[in-house]
């Protein structure tokens, strides 16, 4: 036993020169501090990743103060960011990248056979250590592939939290519009049924006719319905945003501001949005970095092709009716007589070209999506300040000369109720439009910084089923 442990000596030293040398360890943020930069460069807000009571109470800390006041669209973010469980839960994709990665970088274990073999009166002991050499051959090459998946796996994550900023900035804008739509509504009941109320009386006395008179109920009628839709539309608008914000019992009674922020001076002008959306929307950086994985991966498959198990062994056997002992080794490989690893080239090769085809597919989207999102964010801007400086005053002021006229019995009722519709459409079309310039502004950041419309859906998607 004393010479097969001597045997092994320069095997062992070997190994555990290796497994110093080579063994990989996670790292101490688990990755996530790759996440909160590149969040921040493009939102501005905070990430975390909780993981502890500690984190859970800190969250609190932060979020308690927001709640306590009407919310801003950045504290809504900053609640989402933190609180939504869609997005704690995508970051578990780093950990489990970060364990391919680790596992990439350990040499795999040697294994040992211990044979004890009686043949008549002789006894025969067989001992084999195996070394995976062709595993340790190829550890830089799948650490290096290892690595570049979880780079990936920090962009998707940082690509999840983009979504979530986007669709709760979404949320937000059609939440507090939903609201001052509802507000509003109720201001023209409480005119219209005042209305309705003083036609029932003239009509009793004989001052209007009963025409005029159902004419007036008619459009008390049409507003309560319109009013009672408003209130389920804010209802629904309000619970979206709490499931992004991930609140639940008495959080839910957050407050909104009355009305949306206010239309900006001026558009942003943008000239480079393109080259932008090149240099940091996170799925290029994403399909680049897998671009180079797979070519990565082509050239280990191209080079283990023939050769794919490859294993070393060391053999010391004894005897016991003999002095003598048996010392040697062996390798074990596979012999390419019916697989050629054709196959194997084949499919990388295949799944290569699919991700370069991909790659080219996705920047050509990229590119219209940003000037697609742009001309939405230009058109929603004119339209939403054409309701502002004209649409409603000038609505404003036909209202005030109707409203003349009939007092000095130029016009009828029927006019005067007809125009009063018009005016209702207008502000609510003023408020759509303000809510629609906000979030198509929301979807330019988007389309610069974040990813395609298509996955950046299925990332909100993703997130919301959690929230739902």
């Amino acid at each position: 036993m004393r010479q097969f442990s001597q045997s092994l000596r320069p095997v062992a030293i070997a190994v555990s020169v290796l497994f110093l040398g080579g063994c990989a360890s996670f790292s101490a943020d688990g990755g996530f501090n790759t996440v909160q930069s590149l969040t921040k460069e493009r939102t501005g807000q905070n990430v975390k990743w909780v993981k502890t009571d500690e984190d859970a109470s800190d969250v609190r800390k932060t979020i308690d103060p927001l709640l306590a006041k009407p919310l801003s669209v950045d504290d809504a973010v900053t609640i989402a960011l933190l609180n939504n469980r869609g997005l704690q839960a995508n970051y578990a994709e780093l950990g489990i990248a970060e364990s391919s990665l680790v596992q990439a970088g350990r040499i795999p274990n040697p294994s040992f056979t211990f044979g004890r073999v009686r043949r008549g009166g002789d006894l025969e002991v067989d001992r084999k250590l195996m070394i995976p050499v062709m595993s340790l051959l190829t550890m830089p090459f799948a650490t290096k592939i290892e690595s570049r998946r979880f780079e990936q796996a920090q962009l998707r994550a940082a690509g999840d939290a983009l979504a979530v900023v986007d669709a709760t900035r979404r949320a937000y804008f059609s939440a507090v519009a939903a609201q001052e739509t509802v507000k509003y509504m109720r201001q023209v009941k409480d005119s219209t049924e005042a209305s309705a109320e003083l036609a029932r009386k003239m009509t009793s006395v004989g001052n209007w006719s009963k025409l005029e008179h159902s004419r007036e109920q008619g459009f008390y009628a049409d507003v309560t319905v319109q009013l009672a839709k408003a209130m389920q539309t804010a209802t629904i608008e309000r619970e979206k945003l709490t499931r992004l914000m991930g609140l639940w019992g008495t959080n839910t009674a957050f407050k909104l501001p009355d009305r949306l922020p206010a239309l900006p001076k001026a558009p942003e002008e943008i000239n480079d949005a393109e080259a932008r959306a090149m240099q940091n929307r996170l799925d290029i950086l994403m399909t680049k970095r897998e671009l180079s994985g797979l070519a990565d991966s082509l050239g280990l498959t191209k080079a283990t092709r023939f050769v794919n198990v490859l294993d070393v062994g060391f053999l010391h056997n004894s005897y016991r009716e003999s002095p003598t002992t048996e010392n040697g080794f062996e390798v074990s490989f596979e012999i390419p007589l019916f697989d050629w690893g054709t196959a194997r080239v084949s499919k990388a090769e295949a799944m290569y070209m699919q991700a370069v085809n991909r790659s080219a597919e996705l920047a050509i989207n990229a590119r219209s999506e940003v000037r697609q999102a742009y001309s939405t964010y230009r058109g929603a801007y004119d339209i939403a300040r054409h309701y502002r400086d004209e649409v409603v005053p000038l609505k404003k002021r036909i209202s005030e000369e109707q409203m003349l006229r009939y007092n000095g019995m130029l016009i009828g009722v029927f006019t005067l109720l007809a125009d009063a519709r018009d005016q209702v459409m207008s502000v609510n079309g003023a408020i759509d439009a303000l809510r629609d310039y906000w979030i198509a502004e929301s979807a330019l950041k988007m389309a610069q910084t974040g990813r395609s419309a298509d996955a950046a859906g299925l990332g909100s998607a993703k997130v919301g089923a959690s929230a739902d």
